[in-house]
């Protein structure tokens, strides 16, 4: 993201690993200790803090990045000002949290049940959070992922599409 001129946390939580099939992501992250996967996403935010002049960090991730970005964006709002969450979600107290959200979901995800997603929308709405909720018909989790079964490349253009000119809105740019 740095080639568009802004500083993002791009969280990898299969760390570094990289399955074959969702089956096998889905084993990876099955094992991974969720307070460790907390604990890097909190530290490489501070460090990216640390180490940009900047001063306003987003978020990108892609399902359990997407959801770790969103929690992030709770635990700590004095870092997190924009987040973009590919078909992730979080069932949370959004209260404290300052960052605007672009939020793109496939249409049938086996991952976020509609009454998820809708819950996830209702529950930032009572902190009178920006956010932008994008749904992208004829998809499934995935589909911005060119290695996935699920990929789509013209939602996946029409998602970076929306999402570009939303970081470059938030963060601006240093370049």
């Amino acid at each position: 993201m740095s080639d568009e001129g802004f500083t993002v946390l791009a969280p990898d939580m299969a760390l570094g690993e990289k399955p074959d099939s969702e089956a096998e992501a889905e084993r990876v992250l099955g094992q991974l200790d969720p307070n460790r996967l907390a604990s890097l996403v909190v530290n490489s935010a501070d460090l990216l803090d640390e180490k940009s002049s900047v001063g306003r960090t987003g978020v990108v991730g892609f399902g359990m990045g997407g959801s770790m970005g969103l929690w992030l964006s709770v635990r700590r709002p004095d870092l997190v000002s924009a987040v973009v969450s590919f078909y992730g979600s979080q069932a949370i107290d959004f209260a404290g949290a300052s960052a605007r959200y672009q939020i793109h979901l496939a249409a049938d995800d086996r991952f976020i049940s509609e009454d998820e997603a809708t819950f996830m929308q209702a529950t930032m709405g009572l902190e009178s959070l920006d956010v932008e909720i994008v749904r992208h018909p004829g998809t499934q989790h995935g589909f911005a992922d060119e290695e996935s079964v699920s990929y789509q490349a013209t939602a996946a253009s029409r998602a970076w599409s929306q999402a570009l000119p939303f970081l470059r809105d938030v963060l601006g740019t240093w370049c």
